[in-house]
């Protein structure tokens, strides 16, 4: 009964290891894709204000009358083509 104890002690000794390196290799796998996603995040905010700098620069409101005065031809409207409220 000794032996059967003793291999049973053995196996479950076996077992519980090969989970722990299991474990640890799974936990280290998870790091390192954190680690990934973090990077891909810090990356992402930079273009996010990227994108807003340049969408400030494309919506400024010299630069929308500038296209409109030298790429379409318009100009603001005399004085006597504004109609006041309620004419």
């Amino acid at each position: 009964m000794g032996v059967r104890l003793a291999f049973a002690l053995l196996v479950a000794v076996l077992v519980s290891a090969l989970a722990v390196v299991s474990s640890n290799h799974g936990a280290r796998k998870l790091v390192g894709a954190l680690e990934r996603e973090q990077e891909r995040a810090r990356a992402l905010e930079v273009e996010w204000g990227q994108l807003q700098l340049e969408q400030s620069t494309w919506a400024a409101h010299a630069r929308v009358e500038q296209i409109a005065r030298s790429q379409l031809g318009m100009h603001p409207p005399r004085a006597d083509r504004i109609l006041g409220p309620a004419q």
